[in-house]
């Protein structure tokens, strides 16, 4: 992490602390006077629980003193404070920052693992009104054919929903494709489909294309990012916020596939016939692929 994005971060966090100091409760100070006072290299490995106890306070306050500084949760103050350091160091040494503040137990390494993934998790649930997931889960059930894009890390999450909403009775394809061979997968591409981006936050000429050319054939966008007022976010018709990792300790795609789940689950439940009728001729056609052995005929 270089020093200019660590002071950016940090600084972003005094000020709010400074500013919004008289509407904090006594123990949401607490957790505001150790935040502004560790290095951020320990905020940013560090987990709820695990700050609650170095503030003498609890991981419910540490998530309330975060919400009053104007932060979504702890993974967005993560994400500050790491902002630049994927990019300004190189994965071996990120590597090693990480094993060097997880340290060699194998106790606390699982905690650690599991702390961040229920954080990520508790703040995608947060983030994710009711109105958005009505609106989403309308956008899929109208549609044509849902279009799943998604690469590198995303590219995960994608393939799960495809093949979670093809099993619930839909009609969806995957893309992954980049550059020219992009061109061909958006041909397909017709009115009345649904497409879900899920993106992770770095800007790409193929997310850009695919919105457009989305619009141009009157497609609607679903778009699940850790970015939800970045530049894309303005030509969706749908935006979901799943806070990706800033130390990368959890899997990227975590949050999305998650989400996925859950409009997946919400499709069936609206047409429960089909999800059923689905899910009976995917049991059929793996009966019929299972290679029964003919018996042996008896001798004699």
């Amino acid at each position: 992490m270089s020093e200019s994005d660590e002071a950016t971060g940090a600084t972003r966090l005094h000020t709010a602390v400074r500013d919004l100091w008289g509407e904090l409760s006594a123990s949401e100070r607490e957790v505001a006077q150790y935040l502004v006072s560790a290095p951020p290299e320990n905020l940013l490995f560090a987990s709820a629980q695990e700050l609650g106890a170095a503030s003498g306070t609890s991981n419910a306050t540490v998530v309330r003193a975060l919400q009053r500084l104007g932060y979504a949760g702890l993974p967005a103050l993560k994400r500050e404070l790491a902002s630049g350091f994927t990019s300004a160091t190189a994965p071996e040494e990120r590597l090693k920052q990480r094993i060097a503040h997880v340290g060699h137990d194998l106790e606390q390494i699982k905690d650690r693992v599991f702390d961040e993934a229920v954080e990520r998790l508790d703040q995608c649930r947060r983030l994710l009104e009711s109105e958005v997931f009505e609106q989403a889960v309308r956008m899929l059930a109208d549609a044509r054919e849902v279009v799943a894009y998604g690469v590198g890390a995303s590219e995960l999450a994608a393939r799960h929903v495809v093949l979670k909403l093809r099993r619930a009775g839909r009609r969806a394809r995957f893309i992954g494709a980049t550059g020219f061979t992009m061109a061909d997968e958006l041909l397909d591409l017709g009115r009345g489909d649904a497409v879900v981006i899920l993106h992770p936050g770095r800007r790409l000429r193929e997310f850009t294309v695919l919105t457009e050319r989305a619009r141009a054939v009157g497609a609607n966008v679903l778009l699940v990012t850790d970015v939800p007022k970045g530049p894309l976010a303005r030509h969706a018709d749908v935006v979901i916020s799943a806070p990706h990792t800033p130390t990368g300790i959890t899997a990227e795609s975590l949050p999305g596939i998650v989400v996925m789940d859950t409009l997946v689950l919400a499709l069936a439940s609206l047409d429960e016939p089909r999800a059923v009728e689905a899910s009976h001729q995917l049991t059929v056609l793996r009966g019929q692929l299972i290679d029964r052995a003919e018996p042996k005929q008896r001798k004699g």
